[in-house]
């Protein structure tokens, strides 16, 4: 049995996100299934049966782990994954072969042999996020998967006063998505930062975890500073409230995408 490390691009436009559920086909999915017809012998528990561009896809795949499970919508230029499974093919043959079962809308960029026991989740130190708004009149055709176009004109500098006030390791409860079962809610985030883009705005964001929808909401609650909602110093109640009510509203998932997945060098 070998362990295999897995960097992925994927656009997460037709998917349910990266993690397998039951109520549409997911980046996931796809991926474990992708690796049946390499594999020496089935592991693992059975892959649903789907049909995707008339194809069907069923088999016995073995389970890839994914560092973060981005939702539905939400894109990805560095995700990665791991996976433990007994096949005999160097790394390059197995990129080549996965990336010939799978669509275009998703490839494997990388393959790399892991140390045993690495798990792309359980070991990550931290993750790098990007999202889009458009704030133009019109929103081009090919911008519809890939922003949130909110054209209003938004005030850059007190979008980075309010991000200044997020750096650092806080409590993040109020940018949680509500009903989520996760309690330890304190996470640290390293950097937040904005850049003018032709027609927009580009926000990055780098920190050792993030909860569910949380950057979503972070850019939802920035976005309101910058329209004039609410002043920059409203961070501070916002963090303090614990409350997703007292944040702003949950940015649209097309505007995400996860960048890169950090790790130790060993990993």
């Amino acid at each position: 049995m070998r362990t295999l490390k897995l960097r992925l691009s994927y656009d997460g436009t037709n998917y349910v996100g990266w993690q397998r559920q039951t109520n549409g086909l997911s980046v996931q999915e796809l991926v474990e299934s992708a690796f049946v017809p390499l594999m020496s012998r089935a592991v693992e528990r059975p892959v649903a049966s789907r049909v995707r561009g008339g194809r069907a896809i069923e088999g016995r795949g073995p389970t890839v782990a994914g560092a973060g499970r981005t939702d539905a919508g939400v894109h990805a230029l560095g995700q990665v994954a791991s996976v433990t499974l007994d096949l005999d093919l160097v790394p390059s043959a197995i990129q080549r072969a996965l990336n010939v079962r799978l669509p275009d809308d998703i490839r494997v960029v990388g393959v790399v042999d892991a140390r045993p026991g690495f798990h792309a989740r359980h070991h990550a130190l931290g993750k790098t996020y990007r999202y889009r708004l458009v704030t133009t009149g019109v929103l081009s055709p090919f911008d519809r998967w890939y922003a949130w176009h909110a054209p209003d004109a938004r005030d850059l500098e007190a979008m980075r006063a309010a991000a200044g006030r997020l750096v650092g390791t806080h409590d993040f409860a109020s940018f949680q998505a509500a009903g989520s079962a996760v309690r330890a809610t304190v996470r640290t985030l390293h950097r937040l930062d904005f850049a003018a883009d032709a027609g927009g705005i580009v926000i990055e964001i780098d920190g050792n975890g993030f909860l569910r929808h949380m950057v979503r909401a972070i850019v939802g609650t920035l976005a309101d500073v910058g329209s004039g909602l609410r002043p920059p110093e409203s961070i501070d109640a916002v963090l303090a409230a614990r409350d997703r009510a007292a944040a702003g509203p949950t940015a649209p998932a097309a505007g995400l995408t996860l960048v890169s997945v950090r790790y130790a060098a060993v990993c």
